[in-house]
């Protein structure tokens, strides 16, 4: 017989809540264009999210701003020292430049 509980899960484990607590769906679809715009960045760079992070952050600040979770200094979500792409010379033939 397996350890594990019935369909594969751990019996005696004791679930962990999330560290940030439980925050409320977005049901009236308040920040619905910054989570699309994310969303969109990640398949548009490969699911690499260090691309899209001014997006999450955009995203996040919506949320505090419409009472979907609580207020809290960027820093301390891990968005200190982000500032916003520039997408110009350089750089923007380095994200649409394909290597063979």
């Amino acid at each position: 017989m397996s350890a594990g509980g019935s369909f594969g899960g751990n019996r005696g484990l004791r679930p962990v809540p999330p560290e940030k607590g439980v925050f409320p769906l977005d049901h009236m679809h308040l920040c619905d264009l910054e989570k699309k715009e994310y969303l969109n960045c990640l398949k548009t760079s490969g699911h690499q999210s260090e691309k899209c992070r001014h997006l999450s952050k955009k995203y996040l600040q919506c949320r505090m701003e419409k009472n979907l979770m609580a207020k809290q200094d960027m820093a301390e979500l891990g968005f200190g020292n982000l500032s916003q792409p520039s997408l110009s010379g350089d750089k923007l033939e380095q994200v649409y430049t394909v290597h063979p």
